[in-house]
């Protein structure tokens, strides 16, 4: 899991256009509403990047 604002970075988004997604429920991977706080699942953002294919493992697996 990644912060909300660490996704937002790495999408090219700032911090206030992320939380404004987020609570829109409109952030472009899934978002998880932890207590007061957002999290992003890391594979969801992974696969948005293009970054976790399947045909292509990483390293460590």
């Amino acid at each position: 899991m990644v912060d909300l604002v660490t996704a937002g970075r790495a999408l090219g988004v700032g911090r206030t256009k992320s939380y404004e997604l987020a609570r829109a429920g409109r952030f472009p991977c899934p978002v998880l509403r932890v207590g007061r706080s957002y999290l992003v699942p890391t594979a969801g953002l992974l696969t948005l990047l293009g970054l976790n294919d399947p045909q292509h493992p990483t390293e460590s697996e």
